[in-house]
């Protein structure tokens, strides 16, 4: 039986806010108003509010070294995720803020509005190498709070300004907003789009990721950027063994469908303080196979350990499982004809030109 247990508070995807392990982070405490005697009244846990506090950075371009990435560069507009996706593995940034990786990560967010200004002025130091930039490595860039903080969207104009590549990952139809400066960056071959659609089922979508967007809202934005010109891939990421694993081949033949130039998967991950909030969420969603999915887990994770943290294997898994996984995945790319067709993507760096300076309209 597919259909999780009713949450015991709605639309929200962590079940507790535990304190950090890491950083001896204290409990969050209510915020004491009348809102927080709910729960005395009628037995139900208070609402949660979304909160945003600006945060002021002195550079925004991250960069890594991983050779499980394939860029070198990212940004990020914002901290926290509003999605709630139970698995994420950016959770565990939260307590670097003194903040629990769980409920907080989902309701109390940080935004960055100058990104833009910041990302203009380190295109334009001397010596700039151009590699693509990639949005939505972290927490989703088109998260319910961008449609009025716009970051993202300031940031795009920044990079097709200077005709700088760019790799959007994200699980949000949002993207559509930004098509009019999207589809010009792709005629370009400057820019690629992938989005994430780890079920399709909605009961099973809204649990593990509750305020993400509808799966065939995101499947009608692969087909509508697919038909605007923009690359489109469709990631599996996660997936989770005994919960969406049998929906694998149906998601590679919907995203076939849909127009997406390739799909790909990543079995879901739990480092650090993810391991024990998913298992909290377990226990509250699935308590009839808890124990099978992280048996499982487990299995694909060096056989004794709830996360591997190994380059190479950390996006893979191990074992029979991770073997299975991967066998399913690439027979049903064949039988559905999906990536063969097109060679692999690359972003063009050679267009790229630094932005104006302030005088620059003068010349």
């Amino acid at each position: 039986m597919d259909q999780p247990r009713p949450k015991s508070r709605a639309i929200r995807g962590a079940t507790r806010n535990d304190e950090s392990r890491r950083f001896n982070l204290p409990q969050t405490e209510a915020d004491g108003d009348w809102l927080d005697e709910r729960a005395l009244i009628d037995g139900e846990p208070p609402p949660l509010r979304t909160t945003v506090t600006v945060e002021r950075p002195k550079t925004i371009i991250s960069r890594n070294s991983s050779p499980d990435l394939p860029f070198d560069r990212s940004i990020n507009p914002y901290r926290g995720c509003e999605h709630g996706c139970i698995y994420c593995f950016a959770r565990p940034t939260h307590a670097y803020h003194d903040l629990s990786p769980g409920l907080d990560f989902e309701t109390k967010l940080f935004a960055k509005p100058d990104a833009a200004a910041l990302l203009r002025a380190e295109l334009g130091k001397r010596g700039y190498a151009c590699q693509p930039i990639a949005m939505g490595t972290n927490t989703d860039p088109y998260q319910p709070i961008e449609r009025d903080w716009r970051i993202t969207r300031s940031v795009i104009e920044v990079l097709a300004e200077c005709d700088h590549p760019l790799i959007i990952t994200t699980k949000s139809d949002r993207v559509l907003r930004d098509l009019d400066l999207l589809a010009p960056m792709a005629a370009k071959e400057l820019v690629a789009v992938a989005i994430s659609v780890t079920s399709l089922r909605p009961r099973i979508a809204m649990t593990i990721e509750p305020r993400a967007p509808h799966p065939e809202r995101r499947l009608a934005a692969v087909r509508k950027l697919a038909d605007s010109g923009v690359p489109v891939y469709v990631n599996i990421a996660p997936v989770i063994p005994a919960i969406t694993d049998d929906e694998v081949e149906a998601i590679v033949a919907r995203a076939a469908g849909a127009g997406a130039r390739g799909v790909s998967f990543i079995p879901v991950r739990l480092p650090w303080e993810v391991a024990p909030l998913f298992r909290a969420w377990l226990d509250e969603h699935f308590p009839d196979r808890a124990g099978k999915v992280m048996s499982i887990i487990q299995s694909m994770r060096g056989g004794n350990r709830d996360n591997d943290p190994g380059f190479f294997t950390r996006m893979r898994g191990q074992g029979p499982w991770g073997d299975l996984l991967r066998t399913r995945f690439m027979i049903a790319r064949r039988r559905f004809d999906i990536d063969r067709n097109h060679e692999k993507l690359r972003l063009r760096t050679d267009l790229f030109r630094p932005p104006r300076g302030p005088q620059g309209e003068l010349f």
